[in-house]
């Protein structure tokens, strides 16, 4: 049994009998179950206690609702655990979380209900009271969650009350707490602990970062509002939807006379750079669709949307970008490093494909190290790149890099047998040739102490078991 179908009845009757408790027993027991079976992440004990102490559309929080866990357990007749280790709620078994999302009717309106307990969590007066700095979040455990999520559940289904609380929020969330704690869980900001100064995180910018269309729609029209307004990190609006892929908050933005869909962040990613990394066709396609954007425009480290959607492996992104005439499929990053490599390094097989199709790309082309595409991919042991790459007439496979390091030394060194093996069989490759410090494919393989590799480069009649490095330390030693 894997759907819990035959355990309707038993499901149906035990909510029978919550509901049949009457009165607030019946509310906690149903609302508890709409949490555990809806929520975006498991919940702990506490947030479950004092989300459901929320009085929607009170201005403030009664401490004196917050149930016990032993009364919410009970009113919810055995449906559901604690679990010791974590704290966590949970239900009693997998079927009823596939039982209660089937009858969502069973619950009421689900993902606005819970929209609006967290917004009004959020616009309480204690909460507004707390100060920027995180406070304590054992005297406040639904902050986070709160914070985090309301978004998702008002995109699914957004009433006219979630709407007001959500427009109230943004009223003051240059200052609220909820902001920062939003921030710092995300990428984007991942490398900025300080958040150097969050007030400028608007309320335009979080619901472009949720994709909540009908909030978008709302403040775009506001008066003042300022659609290129960029956050601490230089991100605007149009940047967090773009990210997220939220094709309907782009369409939105887009669709201002006032957009500049082009602009920048603080180190040079555009919306275009932000989509393609995100692997978001649909959003790449409608930025591309513009006039005013710059397909090839690289940020502060010369890494264009062609690069870096071939870093990520987003290949269908790859597809669309070098369907265009304007963007340069060989164009190298400051470190030397070209879409190929990248692709090459990170083993994403299918844009190598690609790439390697294209007239213009050089599939020898070293970085500033001197390390080609072909020396990465040996170095990971991704043998389907290596094996497109020596397929090339344009490939030196025994190149070194700027250390006198091949590619087969690298292969050695990281004990890849499979790339191995496919570089001995070449005759333009050198199974002995040292690198700068002269050490061979054999001295590094038996000092990293793959056995395997050892063994095919001691069947080489071209190879010198005794050969030692400059230091004069043989692979015996």
């Amino acid at each position: 049994m894997t759907d819990g179908s035959g355990l309707e009845d038993a499901y149906g009757g035990t909510l029978g009998r919550i509901k049949g408790q009457g009165g607030e027993r019946a509310r906690l027991g149903m609302t508890a179950l709409m949490w555990i079976s809806h929520a975006e992440r498991p919940l702990k004990a506490n947030e479950l206690c004092h989300a459901l102490a929320v009085e929607i559309g009170s201005p403030n929080l009664n401490v004196d609702n917050v149930p016990s866990i032993g009364t919410l357990l009970a009113c919810c007749q055995g449906l559901v655990v604690v679990e010791k280790e974590t704290s966590t709620v949970r239900l009693i078994h997998f079927t009823l979380q596939e039982y209660l999302r089937a009858h969502l009717e069973l619950l009421g309106a689900v993902y606005s209900t819970m929209a609006e307990t967290c917004l009004c969590y959020l616009n309480s007066q204690e909460i507004k009271a707390l100060s920027i700095i995180p406070p304590d979040l054992r005297d406040t455990p639904f902050l986070e969650y709160s914070s985090l999520y309301w978004g998702d559940h008002a995109k699914r289904d957004l009433s006219d009350c979630a709407k007001r609380f959500a427009l109230k929020l943004f009223d003051e969330y240059n200052c609220h707490i909820s902001a920062k704690i939003l921030l710092e869980a995300q990428e984007m900001y991942w490398y900025a602990r300080d958040l150097d100064n969050p007030s400028l995180f608007s309320g335009l910018h979080c619901a472009s970062f949720f994709g909540i269309v009908g909030i978008v729609a709302c403040l775009v029209e506001m008066e003042g509002c300022d659609i290129n307004r960029m956050d601490s990190r230089g991100n605007t609006p149009l940047h967090w939807a773009a990210w997220s892929g939220h094709e309907g908050v782009v369409e939105i933005l887009l669709g201002r006379g006032d957009i500049n869909p082009d602009k920048a962040d603080n180190i040079g990613r555009t919306p275009l750079w932000r989509a393609a990394s995100s692997g978001h066709e649909g959003v790449v396609k409608m930025l591309l669709g513009r006039d005013d954007i710059n397909p090839d425009k690289p940020n502060s480290y010369g890494q264009t949307p062609l690069w870096q959607a071939a870093s990520s492996g987003r290949e269908g992104v790859a597809k669309i970008l070098l369907g265009r005439d304007d963007v340069n499929p060989d164009k190298p990053d400051n470190d030397g490093e070209t879409p190929l490599w990248r692709a090459a390094w990170n083993g994403h097989g299918g844009v190598v494909k690609m790439l390697l199709g294209r007239d213009g790309v050089n599939p020898d082309k070293a970085n500033n190290k001197g390390q080609t595409p072909l020396w990465r991919a040996a170095l990971s042991g991704y043998e389907g790149v290596v094996k497109m790459l020596l397929g090339r007439d344009g490939v030196n496979p025994d190149k070194p890099d700027n250390s006198g390091r091949t590619p087969l030394w690298r292969a050695t060194s990281s004990g890849h047998e499979g790339v191995v093996k496919m570089l001995l069989g070449r005759d333009d490759v050198s199974p002995d040739r040292p690198d700068s410090y002269g050490q061979t494919p054999l001295w590094c393989a038996a000092a990293n102490g793959h056995e395997e590799v050892v063994k095919m480069l001691l069947g080489r009649d071209d190879v010198n078991p005794n050969k030692p490095d400059n230091n004069g330390g043989t692979p015996l030693w």
